[in-house]
């Protein structure tokens, strides 16, 4: 069928379309009944009629941070209506997909799930970079689809959808607010998004095709975000977007203008750090001293995740980034070189069309050189309707062959040698999924895991690195020294913690962005190919999209998971022995209070023993 667009015009509103929050009538909408088709394998049954507000969607979101934050606001607004969101898709009444379109996997994953919606007749609705990037595909036939820069209008698509009406909202007008309702995944972590799209024309890029060209959010009107979330008791920002760097060209400001200007709104007590996103090489180039300058800011990580993709100047012009390796060197030497205990992120796609063997190698001697203590390696994914997929490929054998011997090379790495000892600033936002540590970083954004009750979530304080594994650092809080800013406030539209999902979905080792970059990289990941590999996923995106930014509890999962793993190795063993000695899980202080109250009750239960028993022997003694 014909896709079916906004019908408002110049003779409706203003400029042609629906100002952010307004809910149109149904003609507006621009729906079409659903019709049986048997094109249209199991049509979910005309709904019931049902007071709209009152169901429960599940939301699932694949992709980068900036899918995330997508799919935050859409709950927050499907709340704000009344909708609960849900973990449980088996008793949601509709499903809400956002998706990702950067590589095959994290495409293939959508199309499962979308199939187990259909045979579990649900209605379901699809959002994100694959409705508006290929909004053609049969997988969406008979779906109501939102694109990426209609999620304001999310509470409309899924009242029609409800009803049985086929929606499909994709046509491109005006950036959604950013103040629109939000239900973020951790309360303490805001990803805010300050443009969309990118300048860049990567060979093979397919989020371009979603996300467009770049468009700008103005300064006044982050700044303005960053004083709300800063006072609902927001503990980290991270910057999203396809590309950091570039923002602002579009509207005649710069990225330094920006940061200059969000740094003046954090507070004085550093209790809210700032996260700058993923960047490409040539949009900083002009700006390194000033990012320099924002960088060694005491309420900024220095951490920052550029994506060199290869170390052959040959690759890079085949793939059209517009910088050369040399560029990149200088990107990463002169943040190292001004910015002390800066941090680089990069990535690295293996195999593309082309590749020789002596291109791989310089990109080998590349990382050997830097020592990355984050990479994230991928292998090439054709994506349809880009120019690379065109482009003679490499032996597939040969490309498995040098993502496993890069990641080899990776994982002989030390990144965190010599922690040992020192003590360090963090701040606590997170749980690790073993319910065991905090997640802590450094003012480097080095992960560090310590033992402390949950109530230190939200809180920065000093802590002794007591040993070091190849993910991450464990460490011990010292006591004294742990500053508590302002609790954050709840609002009336964020739903129980139980019913909160908008979980970021990994393709593969991890959601890439827009240019194949590892949506975890931004948030300190370390991916490696072999978790990639035959599993779903791993973005891929334009200017880079990183996923960036995902960070979110895709960073605590793969870190908690990878110091498992390297606990196991030799290297590790002697940390996990250090740090078993210390650990007293939050189950078991439960489980010795469980146990002295037994004993209390066995040695009761005891003596009256002893007392009946005397009372028996008495009483026969007397006959």
């Amino acid at each position: 069928m014909e896709d079916i667009e906004d019908v408002l015009g110049p003779a409706g509103l203003s400029g042609g379309g629906a100002p952010p929050g307004l809910r149109l009538p149904l003609a507006a909408v621009a729906v079409k009944p659903k019709r049986r088709s048997s094109r249209v394998a199991q049509t979910p049954p005309q709904p019931e009629a049902r007071i709209p507000g009152t169901q429960t969607i599940y939301v699932k979101t694949f992709g980068c941070s900036h899918n995330q934050s997508d799919s935050e606001y859409m709950s927050g607004q499907l709340s704000a209506f009344g909708y609960a969101i849900t973990e449980e898709p088996e008793g949601a009444d509709l499903w809400l997909i956002n998706t990702c379109t950067v590589k095959n996997p994290s495409q293939s994953a959508m199309t499962t799930l979308i199939m187990k919606c259909k045979n579990a007749n649900k209605p379901l609705v699809v959002a994100g970079c694959v409705p508006q990037g290929s909004h053609g595909l049969k997988e969406l036939e008979g779906i109501s689809i939102i694109g990426v820069q209609q999620i304001d209008r999310v509470v409309e698509v899924v009242e029609e959808t409800l009803k049985g009406h086929e929606v499909r909202l994709l046509s491109r007008k005006t950036l959604p607010s950013l103040d629109l309702p939000k239900v973020r995944k951790n309360k303490f972590i805001e990803i805010l998004p300050i443009n969309v799209g990118c300048l860049g024309a990567c060979t093979y890029c397919k989020t371009k095709h979603a996300r467009g060209h770049l468009g700008s959010y103005t300064i006044d009107s982050l700044v303005d975000r960053v004083k709300t979330v800063v006072s609902e008791g927001v503990r980290e920002i991270w910057l999203s977007s396809e590309d950091t760097g570039a923002y602002g060209r579009d509207i005649g400001t710069n990225l330094p203008n920006l940061l200059n200007a969000i740094v003046a709104e954090l507070p004085v007590d550093r209790s809210t750090m700032l996260r700058i996103g993923m960047t490409n090489p040539p949009f900083i180039l002009e700006h390194l001293k000033e990012i320099a300058a924002v960088l060694r800011h005491p309420c900024v990580y220095s951490f920052l995740h550029v994506p060199v993709q290869s170390g052959s100047d040959a690759v890079l012009t085949a793939m059209n980034r517009e910088y050369t390796v040399g560029e990149f060197r200088k990107v990463v030497d002169t943040l190292c070189e001004l910015v002390p205990g800066m941090q680089i992120a990069t990535d690295i796609i293996c195999g593309f069309p082309g590749e020789t063997d002596e291109d791989f190698a310089e990109t080998v001697n590349l990382v050997k050189e830097y020592q990355f203590p984050q990479v994230h390696i991928s292998q090439f994914y054709p994506r349809p309707g880009t120019p690379a997929a065109r482009m003679k490929k490499v032996p597939s054998n040969d490309v498995k062959k040098r993502s496993r011997e890069l990641t080899s090379v990776f994982e002989s790495f030390s990144p965190y040698q010599g922690m040992e000892g020192k003590v360090e600033r963090i701040w606590i936002t997170e749980i690790a999924t073993d319910g065991v540590h905090l997640v802590g970083h450094t003012k480097g954004y080095i992960q560090v895991l310590v033992i402390a009750p949950d109530s230190m979530l939200g809180t920065s304080a000093d802590a002794n690195i007591t040993s070091v594994g190849r993910w991450s650092v464990f460490g011990e809080v010292i006591e004294g020294s742990v500053v508590v800013g302002e609790a954050p406030k709840q609002t009336s539209i964020e739903p129980q913690k139980e019913h909160i999902q908008n979980q970021v979905e990994e393709a593969g080792c991890c959601a890439t962005d827009s240019c194949g970059t590892c949506a975890c990289s931004d948030a300190a990941q370390h991916c490696v190919p072999e978790r990639c590999e035959d599993t779903l996923d791993a973005p891929q995106t334009s200017g880079d999209v990183n996923r960036q930014e995902a960070v979110q509890s895709t960073l605590v999962r793969r870190n908690v998971e990878g110091s498992t793993k390297a606990s196991g190795s030799n290297a590790a063993q002697s940390v996990g022995k250090e740090q078993q000695a210390n650990v007293v899980t939050r189950r078991g202080v439960n489980v010795d209070t469980v146990l002295w109250c037994g004993l209390a009750v066995s040695f009761a239960a005891t003596v009256a023993l002893l007392v009946l028993l005397t009372g028996k022997i008495s009483s026969t003694s007397s006959y």
